[in-house]
């Protein structure tokens, strides 16, 4: 029996229960299931950024994909594969050494969804013009599906940014690491149809800080080298290849291992433990050590960071589609509640002060949404556009920074409109809750990425001159920009990063909304965002704000409730 089969076996025999009077009160003022929605028709943002954005084209693609992540049997998917979470196994019933996890048939058959939709993919397999925007469009559904599944195949997307720097292993594995189909199996890569690629690069002594990295790479004969080590870590151990550094005498270097080696046997990679994560429970963290790791060099010997940080620029831009994605899933289901919800003879969506919370959180979702896309806008434009190719290496991390910093305040919020419902396993939010923080931390915690946007502000005489030229499209639509556009902006110095990077977020976004989104959305936010007419809580817009507005445009009436 599936869970759904039990979930309607349960609720009838409830039923039978109630009319043989078992029951002491009928349930009534809770919400239906929010469940069988389509994440793509419901979201208007998302689609007009992707139609603004080049990438109309893959509207048919892009409906079925958000008709799949609201379905019943993917959400009931990722229960269970957040429940039953992997398990380390070290060693077989004999005695031998394996290394291996299991997981929960629902991971695996989530993979294999998110794979046939081509996540980790399309920016590459696709020639059009806004491939990277659609791709962008498929990562960000698909974390409102079950957000687990979205680390291989962030890392699996940004792998090429790294391997692209040898291309004769680049060629070797390119097929396969972008095909549309899942292979879980244990052997070596030579012998399956398709990749998964993990990227194994922190340590316990440097965390973020990969300069002070101890694992030593020696010659191992031919092209190979032996890994002696540890990471800190490692998600998606159970991957088929991974990006890795160690040490050579030339300095830090970029490596690419096998799970499995070409005789069978697994790569001397020892699983020490799972971490055991406040969230992101489907997917498995580990602690390593290398062992004599038999792995090849990428890129130029010695310069490993720079060669990674080629796919971790990437997995940056997944981090805010990711965020972004909860961020709009945990506003639909607070929406969702309140339409259906009553409190003192009136629906919670038609009071003043619960409309104001949810108008203010569906300025901050369709902010980051927006946020995200223009990012990948710029990595899909880079390819014939050298001024577009500058502002990547900002947007990334500029998203990456402020849609993450945003997402655990908006749920935390969203999550209070439930009330105490919201605050138990049952409910999906309280998965979106812990899974929250991530993205802030992955691929660099908010320092770090605000270090990163000066050194690309710095590095590139021209790349500021771009940004605001950028905002600058919407120069003379609002005061607010205007004014801020007239004020100069703090120091590029490590002291004012985090002040400088949300400044400019908050007024690309501001850009962005004018241009875009309708007038009361973008009046909204500039108001509160840039003029701060807005106070530190969210639910404080002022009088000012059309909120019905706002808030028909985060769930279209027209839509229904699930459409």
């Amino acid at each position: 029996m599936t869970e759904i089969d039990q979930t309607m076996y349960v609720y009838e025999q409830s039923e039978r229960n109630n009319m043989s009077g078992y029951a002491t009160h009928v349930v009534s003022n809770q919400p239906p299931p929010f469940e069988d929605f389509n994440a793509w028709h419901m979201d208007v943002p998302l689609r007009e950024a992707v139609s603004a954005f080049g990438a109309d084209w893959a509207q048919p693609r892009l409906a079925a994909c958000g008709a799949r992540v609201g379905s019943t049997s993917v959400q009931a998917l990722a229960r269970l594969a957040n429940r039953f979470t992997p398990e380390l196994r070290t060693h077989d019933r004999y005695g031998h050494r394996i290394d291996q996890v299991e997981f929960h048939p629902a991971w695996h058959e989530l993979l294999g969804l998110l794979r046939a939709d081509e996540v980790h993919a399309l920016g590459w397999t696709e020639a059009r013009v806004g491939a990277h925007v659609a791709r962008a469009a498929l990562s960000y559904l698909w974390a409102q599906g079950e957000a687990g599944v979205g680390c291989p195949a962030a890392m699996t997307f940004a792998s090429l940014g790294a391997l692209r720097h040898t291309p004769e292993v680049l060629a070797r594995f390119q097929a396969q690491i972008l095909s549309p189909l899942y292979d879980p199996s244990p052997i070596p890569p030579g012998q399956k149809p398709a990749l998964t690629v993990a990227m194994a690069m922190t340590e316990k002594q440097g965390g973020s800080d990969l300069r002070q990295i101890t694992t030593e790479a020696v010659p191992a004969g031919g092209r190979l080298y032996a890994l002696t080590g540890h990471k800190w870590f490692f998600s998606v151990p159970t991957a088929d290849l991974f990006l890795t550094l160690a040490r050579t005498p030339a300095g830090p270097t970029c490596f690419l291992a096998q799970g499995w080696r070409d005789d069978g046997r697994r790569n001397q990679l020892l699983i020490q433990r799972l971490k055991e994560k406040c969230g992101n429970r489907s997917n498995a963290s580990s602690e390593v050590e290398f062992r004599g790791l038999e792995a090849q060099i990428i890129g130029e010997e010695g310069r490993g960071i720079a060669t990674i940080l080629e796919t971790a620029h990437l997995t940056r831009l997944d981090c805010a589609l990711g965020s972004a994605g909860q961020m709009r899933q945990a506003v639909r289901l607070a929406l969702h509640h309140a339409r259906h919800r009553s409190a003192f003879g009136q629906p919670l969506v038609e009071q003043p002060a619960m409309a104001n919370v949810l108008a203010d959180l569906a300025l901050e979702s369709e902010a980051a949404t927006w946020l995200a896309m223009r990012a990948a806008a710029a990595l899909d434009a880079s390819r014939r556009n050298e001024n577009e190719l500058i502002l990547s290496r900002i947007l990334a991390p500029l998203a990456k920074y402020w849609v993450c910093k945003r997402t655990p305040v908006v749920i935390a919020e969203a999550l209070e409109c439930h009330g105490g419902n919201g605050f138990v396993e049952e409910h999906d939010i309280s998965r979106l809750y812990r899974d929250a923080p991530l993205n802030g931390l992955w691929e660099g915690s908010g320092n770090v990425i605000c270090l990163d946007v000066i050194r690309a502000l710095t590095r590139a005489p021209e790349s500021a001159a771009l940004l605001r030229a950028e905002i600058a499209r919407a120069k003379g639509e609002h005061s607010a920009l205007d004014m801020w556009l007239a004020t100069p902006l703090p120091s590029a110095d490590e002291r004012n990063a985090r002040r400088l990077t949300e400044q400019l977020a908050l007024a690309l976004v501001a850009s962005l909304l004018l241009r875009y989104a309708p007038i009361e959305v973008a009046t909204a936010y500039c108001a509160t965002r840039l003029n701060h007419s807005g106070w530190y809580a969210l639910g404080t817009l002022p009088e000012n704000v059309a909120l019905n507005d706002v808030i028909s445009r985060a769930v279209p009436h027209e839509m229904g409730a699930y459409a």
